[in-house]
């Protein structure tokens, strides 16, 4: 099979295009829509476009490898990719987490003033996604252990519910 590169090369900008305007919308906080959606799920499309540009032209992509300067942009690349693994000093868990872990020790009682509901209502909500409390001061925590998944998807839940 032969990659024709009258395909692949406007994939590949064209991916490159919709990843880079809504990467840089993200990086700037001005996303709006579908932006997020369309980034995080059409870059598959640049991956693939850009693994078939490289078979296209896989003669000038060896010559790059085989470059001291080919190979310490790659390797730095590769190296800043490594380094994004770890996460920066004195930073274990994301900011949103210190909020979130307030909301899940709170008596149920608070938390449904936070959520504007009255304990009865909250009670119901948490009926539906499978949680008995026995008590009002319990906590949802409580209810649901130490899984942040789990306490998040339940917040999640008594928040967006109307």
């Amino acid at each position: 099979m032969t990659i024709q590169r009258e395909w692949v090369t406007p994939i590949t900008v064209g991916a490159f295009l919709l990843s880079a305007v809504t990467g840089v919308l993200m990086f700037f906080h001005s996303d709006v829509g579908l932006n997020k959606v369309a980034h995080e799920w059409l870059s598959w499309a640049l991956l693939v476009g850009v693994i078939l540009h490289v078979f296209a032209n896989f003669s000038s992509f060896k010559r790059h490898l085989v470059t001291h300067r080919g190979q310490l942009l790659i390797g730095l690349f590769t190296l800043v990719l490594l380094l994004s693994f770890i996460g920066p000093p004195g930073k274990g868990e994301p900011p949103f987490m210190p909020p979130i872990k307030a909301l899940s020790a709170a008596p149920l009682t608070t938390l449904a003033q936070v959520a504007q509901l009255s304990p009865e209502q909250l009670r119901e909500r948490l009926a539906k996604v499978g949680l008995q409390p026995s008590s009002n001061q319990q906590s949802l925590s409580d209810l649901v252990g130490p899984d942040m998944h789990k306490q998040v998807h339940i917040l999640n839940t008594l928040f967006s519910e109307k």
